[in-house]
């Protein structure tokens, strides 16, 4: 008898700004970093966004930064540090330049989750959502405020996961 794979994790991956970079006049946001984290790190984040990321980890997921800021890996790997949340993996528009766009003569959409097998992209454009059946990759998008976002995209993640599951050859 053989031994049999271990099953890839389904990757979820998640823009920054407007999705879990926000703004405290809009959204509710986690509250802000001590001193002097809140002098180097800005950015705050949508209430639930460590909990959120540790269950999905927790559920089996690996969880990405698909962003097309340049921010660096360092920079976004400190910050979510702070609030006790480790990336599976980082896709900036540094690397995204580097690795997808690479010397083509079309432009590509800024954001092609499918290059890095993520099986799900969470945005907030209009324009990345959409092209995502155009492209093969699936997103769900996310603007609004809205206190059940956290429960939404899990459901949605489990979704996606039973479908690459049913239609995955053996």
């Amino acid at each position: 008898m053989g031994k049999r794979a271990e099953p890839v994790k389904m990757r979820v991956s998640f823009d920054l700004d407007e999705v879990l970079f926000v703004s405290p006049a809009t959204h509710k946001t986690e509250p802000p970093l001590h001193w002097p984290f809140n002098k180097i790190y800005r950015e705050r984040l949508r209430l639930g966004t460590p909990d959120l990321i540790h269950t999905l980890q927790s559920l089996g997921f690996e969880v990405w930064v698909y962003t097309s800021s340049f921010r660096t890996d360092r920079y976004i790997r400190s910050l979510f540090r702070c609030y006790g949340v480790r990336f599976d993996g980082i896709v900036n528009g540094t690397r995204h330049l580097k690795e997808v766009q690479r010397n083509n003569k079309t432009v590509l959409p800024q954001k092609l989750p499918n290059r890095y097998r993520i099986s799900l992209h969470i945005d907030d454009e209009e324009a990345i959502v959409s092209s995502a059946g155009q492209f093969g990759f699936r997103a769900y998008q996310l603007n609004a405020e809205d206190d059940q976002w956290k429960e939404k995209i899990i459901e949605y993640a489990d979704r996606v996961r039973h479908i690459e599951r049913m239609t995955r050859p053996d």
